[in-house]
């Protein structure tokens, strides 16, 4: 066998490298067109949770504040309470930030709770009684309520109400002296007690 001359190989190297990059070719079309394929999407799946929102007309003011109270005064006074919910649940109320005394003052101050429609934290006339919650209660009663668990009242809130769903609770309170001597009564002279008044949603 002769060995190849430099024109002879010369000839075999141009041949080889043309074919090479035609076999090179082939596989990446090979590669590009192996199957064929398709997509569909279908976009925007979400998912939220319902809102519950609670609101009353007392414009961020306390509902009593009474300087000067003597024995046997009275007041009566409203505040409308309104559920904005897209959900069904059961509103309830309770006391908070109890203020208690040394003298004992909040075992005097007795409170009766309706509920109702009509009437505002501006005034109760055009209320209308739908039923009590509460009747006579000292307010030391009423501290221990002090959870949604232990709350007065179940008003049913169906949800999806538009304008919200409102109710209406007129509270009357008393400081009843009833039975105690002048001694007992000059004691209370200067006390100061006071509650929070919270309602709270949960939904069904």
């Amino acid at each position: 066998m002769h060995a190849p001359t430099k024109r002879t190989s010369k000839i075999v190297t141009l041949i080889v490298m043309p074919l090479a990059v035609v076999i090179a070719a082939a596989l990446v079309l090979q590669a590009s067109y192996a199957a064929f394929s398709g997509e569909t999407r279908n976009s925007g799946n979400t998912w939220s949770t319902g809102a519950v929102t609670l609101t009353n007309d007392s414009a961020g003011s306390a509902r009593f504040t009474v300087p000067g109270m003597t024995p046997g005064q009275t007041q009566t006074a409203c505040i409308t309470v309104t559920a904005n919910s897209t959900v069904a649940g059961l509103v309830k109320g309770y006391t908070l930030n109890p203020i208690t005394s040394s003298q004992g003052l909040e075992n005097y101050i007795k409170f009766t709770v309706d509920y109702g429609a009509g009437g505002s934290f501006a005034s109760c006339t055009g209320f209308v009684l739908g039923g009590n919650l509460v009747t006579s209660t000292p307010l030391s009663t009423l501290m221990l309520s002090n959870s949604y668990a232990t709350g007065y009242g179940g008003w049913a809130i169906a949800g999806n109400v538009p304008g919200g769903e409102s109710r209406t609770y007129r509270f009357t309170w008393t400081f009843d002296t009833t039975g105690l001597t002048q001694a007992q009564l000059d004691a209370l002279q200067g006390a100061h007690t006071g509650i929070d008044l919270e309602w709270e949603m949960q939904s069904t």
